[in-house]
Formats: C-alpha cells, sequence, structure tokens
C-alpha cells in the first residue's frame, strides 16, 4: 500500500511540473553596423505559422529613403541556400546558389545592388556583409543592433518577412502557373514598419503590418491591400523594438 501511495504521489508531481508553463529560451543576436549614434532591440515572438522564414530589418527616413540595413538572414543575405538550385525550379541535395527575387523584394529593391543576372536579391557576388546577417533564429529572439541615425531624430525601422511555399486558396501554385519565382514564395513577402519618436519620450514602439511585396519580385512595390494574406500574418505574433 506505502509503495503504491509513493507511486501515485510522483506521477501526481510529474503531472504538476509538465502543466507548469516554463518559460521558452530567447535566443539574443548581435549585429554590428558600420556607425551607431541610437542603439536599438528589436524583441521577435514567433507565431504558429512560423516555419523558418527569411527576413531582412533595415532603417528608412521619413521620407522613404533606404538608410541602412541592421540584419538579414544568412541564406539570404549570401545567395546561398542549405539546397542549391540544379536548374530552375530543380533542387539538389546540397548547398549552393539559389536566386530567389520573390523572397524579400522590397527589401532587396531598397537596397538598390544588382548582381550580374540584374537581379536585386543578393547573389554571393553582392552578399551582405557578415556583421550583419545571421542563421535564421529557430524561436523567439532578440536582435541587438544600432542605426547611424541620432537619437533624436524620427526614423522608420522596417522589416520584411517571406516563407517559402506558404500557399492559401488565393495565392495558390495556380494563379501565376508559369512563374517559377512565384512559386517559390506563394503568399507574397509581408513589410512591417515601425516609426521612432525620441520627443514622444517612448522607449518601445510595436511594428504594423503596412503591405505585401510584388509576389514574384519583379520590382520594389508594395501593395497595401492585405486581405489575401492569411497565415503570413501568423508567422510573428509580436515585433517591437526598443531605444536602449
Amino acid at each position: 500500500m506505502k509503495t503504491l501511495f509513493t507511486l501515485l504521489t510522483v506521477v501526481f508531481l510529474m503531472s504538476c511540473a509538465s502543466q507548469k508553463n516554463f518559460p521558452e529560451t530567447v535566443e539574443t543576436i548581435k549585429t554590428i553596423p558600420e556607425m551607431i549614434n541610437t542603439r536599438l532591440e528589436l524583441d521577435l515572438t514567433i507565431g504558429k505559422f512560423h516555419n523558418h522564414p527569411s527576413f531582412a530589418i533595415w532603417v528608412e527616413d521619413l521620407d522613404g529613403n533606404y538608410v541602412e540595413t541592421l540584419y538579414v538572414t544568412q541564406y539570404f543575405a549570401k545567395g546561398v541556400f542549405g539546397h542549391g538550385e540544379a536548374e530552375k525550379g530543380k533542387w539538389k541535395n546540397e548547398p549552393g546558389e539559389v536566386r530567389r527575387p520573390a523572397a524579400l523584394p522590397y527589401w532587396s529593391h531598397k537596397r538598390n545592388i544588382k548582381a550580374k543576372d540584374d537581379l536585386f536579391a543578393p547573389a554571393p557576388e553582392t552578399a551582405v556583409p557578415d556583421a550583419l546577417t545571421g542563421a535564421t533564429p529557430k524561436g523567439n529572439f532578440i536582435l541587438a543592433t544600432g542605426s547611424k541615425m541620432e537619437v533624436n531624430k524620427k526614423f522608420k525601422v522596417l522589416f520584411e518577412v517571406n516563407q517559402a511555399w506558404d500557399s492559401n486558396d488565393y495565392w495558390s501554385n495556380s494563379k501565376f502557373p508559369d512563374d517559377l519565382d512565384y512559386k517559390t514564395s506563394l503568399q507574397p513577402a509581408l513589410v512591417y514598419e515601425t516609426t521612432i519618436e525620441p520627443e514622444s519620450m517612448k522607449t518601445e514602439f510595436n511594428f504594423i503590418a503596412v503591405g505585401h511585396s510584388e509576389p514574384s519580385g519583379k520590382t520594389g512595390d508594395l501593395f497595401t491591400d492585405l486581405t489575401s494574406i492569411t497565415t503570413a500574418k501568423e508567422i510573428f505574433s509580436k515585433i517591437l523594438v526598443r531605444i536602449k
């Protein structure tokens, strides 16, 4: 009887322990831009449809002029992915160069650096510097970085995110059946932004979705109608930036 009581006690305690909400590990990533006048910390919480997305974070002035890149996920930043492209639309089981203009076209066109194939998506010869890249975080993370923008001036921070082969009823393989660049993305990249306003006395600013990119990456246009976007809105559930 005593043995049975002891066993039930152990089971009960294990059950209680399993029901506790232990905090998730939050990864911290650091990038080092050329000049830092304002230190920034971005705090990103993944959503239920997060699955190894590509994304870029950058700064613009209030007129929408590109200022600098703060972070780009490594595969896209270098133009070399874990599975290279044997030929257009066909993959090989080893790392190699891949051209994915539909992944992050809004940032790519803002950066305005063409590769030898006339695409704005980074290639090995136009890769983003190592100091501004890192592996795609697997969960929630904090980006410790900074901007050349002065701390007493308003400026924008933008975030573009794309998940490969992320379809829904509207953005399906049949929408543009002959466009292989579109088919690597399906739901187009989603763009978020926030404005740093030092005079507001706030130190924390939330991002909002402002549009989606051109579906195949042919242009740097931004489309503000998001009614067709579904799961892509839940790749991240929270994005905010703090002045440090």
